[in-house]
């Protein structure tokens, strides 16, 4: 399922109009990127956690030329699987 995909079945099962639901979609989109950047965890119940990891700076291997490189550390967003979603898929 893509974005518009998902906006179609929003404004079907919420009975909104497809621009409203791309409106909600979107600002939910940017909520859970706002509170990410701020370092914070955004928990949907039953669904699932997503929170920011940070990667430390390692050394690494360039296929093409077996050449070490360095790869820098970074900032990486985590999805933990709520309960609920795990038993609706098993």
């Amino acid at each position: 399922m893509n974005k518009t995909e998902l906006v179609e079945h929003i404004a079907v099962h919420a009975d909104i109009s497809k621009a409203a639901a791309t409106r909600a979609l979107d600002s939910a989109i940017a909520a859970i990127l706002t509170t990410l950047k701020n370092g914070d965890t955004v928990s949907l119940v039953g669904f699932g956690s997503f929170s920011v990891t940070k990667r430390p700076a390692r050394k690494g291997r360039n296929p093409r030329t077996g050449e070490e490189i360095k790869i820098d550390a970074a900032k990486v967003p985590k999805f933990r699987p709520g309960k609920a979603l795990k038993d609706a898929l098993n």
